[in-house]
């Protein structure tokens, strides 16, 4: 039993953070990217038992459901709030999210998100969690061209949006 928790925590601490970034970027912010991560590892080892290896794209296919889930969840939530909020005081800002960022993390933040869903995912699964094309196919359920054809997209877009501010 010991060595099943070493494993698991030895994937928890080699690939949580680049789930965590990733769960950030399937919920836009809305809820908490930690919860949705940990949620994905114990459904994971709910499933395939603690004595079978797993892949990082099972992972991350996990971390996006779940994300997708507390996302439309919270969205719902948010509207119904903020419908019965603004009924009462349309002064208040309690439901504005405040980041404090430095600027170029901004900018670059703001690029991002201007890039399709489609190329958001898989730039995030590349860089930030080091999947291979193959994974993310098998992670988003596209062929791997595909996901390699969105990666140079999204990176020649932001090629373009990014190095004129830049110079």
């Amino acid at each position: 039993m010991a060595s099943d928790s070493a494993q698991w925590k030895h994937y928890f601490d080699e690939w949580g953070p680049s789930l965590l970034l990733f769960a950030r970027q399937q919920t836009g912010y809305l809820v908490d990217a930690e919860d949705v991560v940990q949620e994905a590892f114990i459904k994971v080892w709910k499933t395939y038992a603690p004595n079978n290896p797993i892949s990082k794209s099972l992972l991350y296919s996990a971390v996006r459901t779940i994300a997708i889930d507390h996302a439309r969840s919270t969205t719902r939530r948010k509207v119904r709030e903020t419908t019965i909020y603004e009924e009462r005081d349309t002064d208040s800002d309690w439901f504005q999210r405040r980041l404090e960022q430095n600027e170029r993390a901004a900018m670059l933040e703001a690029k991002v998100r201007n890039l399709s869903h489609d190329q958001q995912e898989v730039l995030v699964l590349k860089i930030w969690g080091e999947l291979t094309f193959q994974e993310i196919s098998e992670t988003l359920e596209i062929s791997a061209n595909t996901a390699a054809s969105r990666y140079r997209y999204a990176l020649e877009h932001l090629k373009k949006e990014i190095l004129p501010r830049l110079i």
